[in-house]
């Protein structure tokens, strides 16, 4: 997702998002473990979006 696209969420669906983002880094990187994961660059994406994610959730809690 792209950077706008998280700023035009509330502050509880960031939260909601972030939290399915980290569930889903989670299954990644036990994909990549067991040698079952097609596409590692998901996991660089998946990161990417987690730290978009804070970024705007700490951007809304300035102010």
């Amino acid at each position: 997702m792209k950077a706008s696209e998280f700023r035009k969420m509330s502050a509880e669906e960031l939260n909601e998002k972030l939290t399915g983002l980290k569930k889903d880094l989670f299954f990644l990187r036990m994909q990549h473990a067991t040698n079952q994961l097609d596409n590692p660059l998901k996991i660089r994406e998946t990161k990417h979006d987690i730290a978009r994610a804070k970024t705007v959730l700490a951007e809304l809690a300035r102010q």
